[in-house]
C-alpha cells in the first residue's frame, strides 16, 4: 500500500483548501484568546474530521469552521446540513472515546470566518450551534 505525501500548506495549489487553514487558524487563536485550550486540530477519522477540538474546563467543543470571503451566498453555518452533522458526531464520538473524560460535557460549536483586507479577520463564535444528544 502507497502511504500518502503529506504536502505543507506552502506548497497547496487549490484556494480554497488554503482560505480554510487560514480560518481555522483565526478561529483557533479567537478561541485561546478567549481562554480555550487547544485539544486536537483536524482529528480525523475515516474520510471525515473535526477541525477544532477545543477545551475549557470540563467543556469539550467540537468546532465546526466554515469560512467566506463574503457574506454574498449567505452565513457559512448554512452550508452544515445533516449529513455533515452527523458525520461531525461519529468522529466527535471517536474523539470522546478515546480521548475524553469522565466529566467531560460535550456541545458542538461552530465559527464563522471571514476574512478583511488589512485587517483581522472577522470571528464569530456560535456555542452549541446544533446538538447530537442520542450519541452520549
Amino acid at each position: 500500500m502507497r502511504r500518502p505525501v503529506l504536502v505543507p500548506p506552502s506548497e497547496w495549489s487549490d484556494p480554497r483548501h488554503r482560505l480554510g487553514l487560514a480560518g481555522e487558524l483565526a478561529a483557533l487563536a479567537y478561541l485561546t484568546g478567549a481562554g480555550w485550550l487547544l485539544e486536537a486540530h483536524r482529528f480525523k477519522v475515516g474520510r471525515n474530521d473535526i477541525d477544532l477540538v477545543m477545551r475549557r474546563g470540563d467543556v469539550v467543543a467540537f468546532i465546526e469552521v466554515k469560512t467566506r470571503r463574503s457574506a454574498a451566498f449567505g452565513p457559512g453555518g448554512a452550508s452544515v446540513g445533516w449529513k455533515k452533522r452527523q458525520a461531525l458526531a461519529r468522529v466527535a464520538e471517536v474523539w470522546r472515546i478515546r480521548f475524553g473524560r469522565r466529566r467531560d460535557l460535550y456541545r458542538f460549536d461552530l465559527c464563522e470566518v471571514v476574512p478583511r483586507r488589512w485587517r483581522s479577520p472577522e470571528v464569530s463564535h456560535i456555542p452549541n450551534a446544533w446538538r447530537a444528544d442520542r450519541l452520549w
